[in-house]
C-alpha cells in the first residue's frame, strides 16, 4: 500500500515539530546517505589525486626519456660540452687536492715552530731556570726544554761532525762560545706573539740577558707561506671560474645546436598541443646528463690519478697520501664534483633554452 511504502521509508512516522528526529535512522536510511555522501567526497578526491600523480609520472618519464634519447643520439655533439665540462671539473679536484696538501704543510710547519730563546754567554743558569719557570706557570705555554751551554756545544759538534775546518776553529777558541737555549712551544700557533711579548718584558735589568729570540723570523716565514698559499688559491679558483664560464658557453652551444636539429619535431609537438614542460624538459634534462657524466667520469679520472701521485707527495710532504686522502673523502669529493657538474649543465640548459625555445 501507498502508505505502507511511504513509512517503510521514513516520510510517514518520520520526523515532527515534537520530536524532529524520529524516523531519521529508521532501517540506516539517513546514516548510509551520510555516510555515501562522506565517501563519496573522500573517493572523488583520492581519485583525482592518484590520477594527477599518474599524469606527472607518465610526463616526467617521457621528459626524462626524451632527454636521455637525445643525449645518445647526439653523441658526438654532446661529447665537446663533456668532455670542457670534465675539464674544470678536473681543475675544481685539482684545487680541493692542493688545498688539503697546502694546509696540511701549513700546519705541519706551524707545529714545528716554536720560540728560542737564545741567551748570552755570561747568563747565570740560575737566571735562565727562574725565567723558565715563569714561562711555566703561564697557561699559554704547553712545554719549555732547556739546553745548557754544554750540551748546546756538543749538538754543535754533532751538526758539524763532517766539517773539519769548523771544528777546528772552536778548538782554537778554547772557550765555550755558545750560550744556553730555552725551547718554548706554545699550545696554539696564535699565543706565541704573547709569549714573546712576555720574554721581552723579562730580558734582564741591564737588558743584556737574552742575545736573540728567532720567533719573529719564523713568524714572517710563516706569513709569508700562507700569503703564497691564499695567492695560490685565488688564482686556482680565477682560472676556475674562467674554465666554468667556457663550459657553460660550449654547453649552452651544443644545447642550441641540438635545438635547432629538432626544431621540426619541435613544430610537431606544437602542433599537436605538447605543454611547455614536455617540449623543453628533454633539454633541461641533456644539460643535467652533461654535468652528470662529467662528474662521474672525473671522479673515476682522480683514482689512478691520485694513485700515481700519492707515492710523490709521501715522499715530498712528510707522508702525506693522497690516493689516501682521495678514497678517505670520496663521497665528498663526487658529491661536490656531481653537484657542480650538474650545475653547470642544468644552467648552460636553461639558458639556452629560455633564449632559443620561446613557447
Amino acid at each position: 500500500m501507498p502508505g505502507e511504502n511511504l513509512r517503510r521509508r521514513g516520510f510517514v512516522n518520520g520526523p515532527s515539530l515534537t520530536n524532529p528526529t524520529r524516523g531519521l535512522f529508521e532501517n540506516g536510511t539517513f546514516g548510509f546517505f551520510i555516510l555515501y555522501r562522506f565517501l563519496k567526497g573522500k573517493i572523488s578526491f583520492l581519485l583525482a589525486f592518484c590520477y594527477t600523480v599518474c599524469m606527472f609520472w607518465t610526463a616526467t618519464k617521457r621528459v626524462f626519456k626524451s632527454g636521455f634519447v637525445s643525449f645518445w643520439r647526439n653523441g658526438f655533439v654532446s661529447l665537446s660540452s663533456i668532455l670542457i665540462i670534465t675539464l674544470t671539473l678536473f681543475t675544481l679536484g685539482g684545487i680541493i687536492f692542493a688545498g688539503a696538501l697546502l694546509d696540511y704543510s701549513l700546519r705541519e710547519i706551524k707545529a714545528k715552530v716554536d720560540i728560542n730563546v737564545y741567551f748570552v754567554p755570561t747568563a747565570g743558569e740560575d737566571e735562565i731556570l727562574n725565567l723558565q719557570r715563569k714561562l711555566e706557570s703561564l697557561p699559554e705555554v704547553a712545554e719549555t726544554e732547556y739546553v745548557s751551554r754544554e750540551d748546546a756545544l756538543a749538538n754543535f759538534r754533532d751538526r758539524h761532525a763532517n766539517d773539519e775546518i769548523t771544528l777546528q776553529a772552536l778548538d782554537e777558541l778554547g772557550d765555550n762560545p755558545l750560550g744556553a737555549i730555552l725551547n718554548v712551544r706554545a699550545r696554539e700557533t696564535s699565543q706565541y706573539e704573547g709569549i714573546a711579548r712576555f720574554l721581552e718584558s723579562e730580558g734582564g735589568e741591564d737588558g743584556t740577558f737574552m742575545d736573540k729570540i728567532n720567533y719573529y723570523q719564523n713568524k714572517t716565514a710563516i706569513d709569508t707561506l700562507s700569503k703564497i698559499i691564499n695567492g695560490g688559491t685565488t688564482i686556482a679558483l680565477t682560472v676556475t671560474l674562467i674554465l666554468a664560464i667556457i663550459s657553460i658557453l660550449i654547453a649552452f652551444n651544443t644545447i642550441r645546436l641540438v635545438i635547432y636539429i629538432a626544431r621540426e619535431e619541435i613544430s610537431v609537438m606544437r602542433l599537436v598541443g605538447a605543454g611547455n614542460t614536455f617540449i623543453r624538459g628533454p633539454f633541461i634534462v641533456l644539460g643535467l646528463m652533461y654535468g652528470f657524466v662529467s662528474g662521474i667520469i672525473t671522479v673515476i679520472i682522480f683514482y689512478p690519478a691520485t694513485y700515481w701521485v700519492s707515492n710523490i707527495t709521501e715522499t715530498f710532504f712528510s707522508g702525506w697520501n693522497l690516493f689516501q686522502y682521495y678514497t678517505a673523502n670520496l663521497p665528498a669529493l663526487i658529491g661536490i664534483l656531481t653537484g657542480g657538474g650538474l650545475i653547470l649543465g642544468a644552467l648552460s640548459s636553461y639558458l639556452a633554452v629560455r633564449k632559443y625555445l620561446r613557447i
